[in-house]
């Protein structure tokens, strides 16, 4: 295992573990199943173990686990605040204070503000006095490090990366998103910084893995890599020196052995142009999929009434990539989310963002047709309602 150091200079696993994705037996968990993978990642090296308030029985698994074994102080939890469900100053405490029974703790390594979309959720929380109670509780110890997990836009994360002082990030980053989310830019934002990053969903829910089309399957396997379609994703992340660690929701003990083997053996710069070109392939028999051209560059924006277009033929494209109600989901997350609305139907047809567009897109007629897709009535009124309550 490889080791890349925190803020404080302390190291940690470039592997890190998940904890959202364990294997299911009956209506829970299947402990005995993820105790075995859990030790067998700690034996190998992995040392960084994330989980969160929402995850069902995550939390609790990994504090048994930690104390049954007597191993609490050979890892690091890294655990989240709910902050979409805080509404007043007491229930940070309450929160907290039951992760820590949970976790069978009296400490967190490091303690992210989960899921924020917006600045102005990490503004709401300052207004409850999150700024004090998180000096508090790294002067008793109970927190080390603070930072926060983001779905959004790469401006609205260069936002909430300048909006407080924090140890460490987590964004969502792998060779699709490079220019996505908080993407390549965030990336190396925050580690100008010296902020480290943790990445999450490196292979897309394991969509990279499962749900690559024939000609992305092609282009690996005619590359002279004897890599998995696993291994490539892994890798192209672990040759970024800004990469701190990368999170993996294992659930198999073939993937705790596979993943920390990689882990092991990759190294920053070893990508040569060979192995960008065959990425490139992979992408381009992706993108081949989808149902808007668009590539990300933003050249279309800012649009003036506010529509968040890169991120609308994202979602739509998702859709048709890995499933409906995946790129829906992203969409909700990433867009709906948000304190000012971001969506197509606030168009007027004014045109200024086709007269940008590299790629030609008819962007007044396709945004029309992805918004009904991504936002049919269901989705929709959830969405309201989650924004409403997430982004007072």
């Amino acid at each position: 295992m490889q080791y890349r150091n925190d803020r404080a200079g302390k190291p940690l696993s470039v592997l890190g573990y998940g904890c959202m994705r364990f294997s299911r037996k009956g209506t829970g968990i299947d402990y005995e199943k993820a105790e075995a993978e859990l030790l067998r990642a700690m034996e190998l090296g992995v040392t960084y173990f994330d989980t969160a308030y929402l995850y069902p029985g995550s939390e609790e698994l990994l504090g048994e686990v930690l104390e049954r074994n007597n191993c609490r102080d050979d890892v690091l939890i890294a655990t989240k605040l709910p902050q979409y469900l805080v509404r007043k100053s007491s229930a940070i405490d309450r929160f907290f204070d039951e992760e820590l029974r949970r976790l069978r703790t009296d400490h967190i390594d490091y303690y992210l503000m989960h899921l924020i979309t917006d600045v102005q959720q990490w503004h709401n929380l300052c207004v409850l006095g999150i700024e004090d109670w998180i000096a508090r509780k790294k002067v008793s110890g109970e927190i080390r490090n603070i930072g926060f997990s983001f779905h959004g836009s790469t401006e609205l994360f260069l936002e909430v990366l300048a909006a407080y002082d924090w140890d460490f990030c987590q964004i969502q980053y792998n060779y699709v998103d490079e220019h996505t989310q908080a993407g390549r830019r965030g990336l190396e934002a925050a580690a100008e910084r010296g902020i480290p990053v943790i990445i999450m969903e490196p292979l897309r829910g394991g969509k990279l893995v499962s749900s690559l089309p024939r000609e992305a399957r092609d282009a690996f396997e005619a590359s002279s890599r004897d890599w998995s379609p696993a291994e490539w994703a892994l890798r192209w992340l672990w040759n970024q020196p800004e990469v701190t660690c990368v999170l993996s929701g294992m659930n198999s003990l073939e993937m705790v052995e596979e993943n920390c083997r990689v882990a092991s053996e990759a190294r920053v710069g070893e990508l040569e142009e060979r192995d960008f070109a065959t990425i490139k392939k992979v992408k381009a028999a992706i993108r081949a999929a989808e149902r808007v051209g668009c590539t990300g560059c933003g050249y279309c924006m800012p649009c003036p009434r506010g529509v968040d277009i890169p991120a609308l033929f994202r979602c739509y494209n998702h859709m048709y990539t890995e499933g409906k109600n995946a790129g829906r989901q992203e969409y909700w997350q990433t867009v709906s989310l948000r304190k000012q609305k971001a969506f197509a139907r606030q168009c007027v047809g004014c045109g200024k963002c086709e007269q940008h567009c590299p790629q030609g897109i008819e962007i007044r007629k396709q945004i029309k047709i992805a918004d009904r897709e991504l936002r049919p009535l269901p989705w929709r009124i959830a969405g309201d309602v989650a924004r409403a309550w997430a982004v007072r």
